[in-house]
């Protein structure tokens, strides 16, 4: 059986690399049925996808139509050129990902506890050093900000994981990507190669029949 050359990650792999992504794509119904897309910073916390902004807005019309939603996130490790397989076809160019892919509903928060957790979520993922007060309900100095930001959460019902980092492949393809990946020494190449060798069954010495 042939391995398949884009795989689903575990519950577990989706989550931690949920929580290591701060931008994604929401997915709106707009005007007419078209959809439309925004780009905007999130967390996941809890189950669910929190993001927040302004209370006026297209995405906000458009949610107040149609609660509907998608989101995607990815992020590209290393595009892989052609000719480190073949030295004259361009067929063998890809590039190595990992992507998530969310449908759902999108509620607007408005319990000040539970905005204030959400964005106490954002502030520890984008700002992890600290140097601000806890976001508290309670806090007055907080409850007029919390009043004036929309938070909406992502009810999650349907949500798809994959990567692709050559898993499919066998030698000496694989040793000639990673060498390549290696020589380049790219930013992410190093990583992008622990990765394949994570997740390439052959690379592990499990048989593929």
């Amino acid at each position: 059986m042939r391995r398949n050359e884009f795989e689903g990650m575990d519950s577990e792999e989706t989550a931690q690399f949920l929580h290591e992504m701060s931008y994604g794509f929401l997915g709106t119904v707009g005007e007419g049925g078209w959809p439309e897309i925004t780009p905007l910073n999130f967390v996941y916390t809890g189950g669910s996808l929190y993001f927040h902004g302004s209370k006026v807005g297209q995405k906000m019309t458009n949610l107040k139509s149609d609660t509907r939603v998608t989101f995607a996130v990815a992020k590209e490790y290393a595009i892989i050129p052609s000719y480190f397989l073949d030295p004259k076809l361009a067929c063998p160019a890809t590039a190595y990902f990992k992507s998530v892919m969310i449908k759902g509903r999108a509620e607007i928060v408005t319990e000040p506890g539970e905005k204030a957790t959400a964005l106490a979520a954002f502030m520890k993922k984008l700002q992890p050093e600290g140097g601000y007060e806890p976001i508290d309900a309670e806090d007055k100095d907080y409850a007029a900000q919390l009043k004036a930001t929309s938070v909406v959460r992502i009810r999650i019902e349907e949500m798809t994981a994959k990567y692709k980092f050559g898993q499919n492949l066998k030698e000496p393809k694989f040793t000639r990507i990673t060498e390549g990946l290696q020589h380049r020494g790219a930013e992410l190449d190093e990583e992008t190669i622990a990765l394949m060798k994570a997740y390439c069954p052959h690379h592990r010495g499990q048989e593929n029949s």
